[in-house]
C-alpha cells in the first residue's frame, strides 16, 4: 500500500522537474551568451593548464632522465676510480710487501755473513791467542832457563870465590891475632 507521502513524491519530482527547466531556459535567456562565453573561456584555460602541466611533466620526465642519467655515470665514474684505487693500492701493497721480502732477504744475508765473520774472528782471535799464549809460554821457558842459568853461574861463580869455614876461621884467627900483636910468620 503507498502511503499519501509517496503519491506526493512523484507529482513533486515532476514539477521540480519543470521549474528546473524554466529557471535554465530563464538563465539561458538572460546570462546565455555570457555563458558560453566563460565555458569556452574555461575550456581554453583547462586546455592551457592541462597543456602547462603536460609540458612541465615532459620537462620534468627530461630533467629527471637527465639527472638520473647523470648520477649513474657519476657513480658508475666513481666506482671506476674506487676500482682503480683499489687495484693501485692492492698493487703497491704487493710492492711494499716484494721490499720488505727482499729486505728481509738482504738482512737475513747481511746477519749470515756478520755471523760468518764473527765466526771467522773468533778463529782467528783463537789462533792469534793461541799463538800469543804459545809465545809467551816460550819467552817464559826461555827467562826462566836464562834466569836459571845465571843463577846457576853466579852460584858457581860465588862457589868458586867464596871462603868455606875452615878458612874463614882460619882469617879470622890471623886478623885476631894481628890485632893482639902476637901473629908471627912463619920463617922461610
Amino acid at each position: 500500500m503507498a502511503s499519501p507521502a509517496d503519491a506526493k513524491l512523484p507529482n513533486t519530482a515532476g514539477k521540480e522537474n519543470a521549474e528546473g527547466a524554466n529557471v535554465d531556459k530563464i538563465r539561458d535567456i538572460l546570462f546565455g551568451s555570457q555563458m558560453r562565453d566563460y565555458e569556452k573561456r574555461f575550456m581554453r584555460l583547462e586546455d592551457t593548464v592541462t597543456k602547462a602541466i603536460e609540458t612541465l611533466r615532459e620537462d620534468m620526465t627530461k630533467r629527471f632522465d637527465t639527472l638520473s642519467s647523470y648520477m649513474k655515470e657519476e657513480a658508475d665514474s666513481l666506482s671506476q676510480r674506487v676500482k682503480a684505487e683499489k687495484a693501485e693500492r692492492s698493487e703497491s701493497h704487493k710492492e711494499i710487501a716484494r721490499e720488505m721480502k727482499d729486505g728481509a732477504k738482504v738482512i737475513e744475508k747481511k746477519l749470515g755473513q756478520l755471523e760468518e765473520q764473527m765466526s771467522d774472528g773468533h778463529s782467528e782471535l783463537r789462533s792469534k791467542m793461541l799463538e800469543y799464549s804459545k809465545a809467551t809460554s816460550a819467552e817464559i821457558d826461555k827467562l826462566r832457563r836464562d834466569t836459571t842459568a845465571a843463577l846457576n853461574r853466579e852460584v858457581d861463580v860465588l862457589r868458586d870465590e867464596k871462603t868455606d869455614r875452615a878458612g874463614l876461621a882460619d882469617l879470622f884467627n890471623e886478623f885476631s891475632l894481628r890485632l893482639k900483636n902476637k901473629f908471627e910468620l912463619p920463617e922461610e
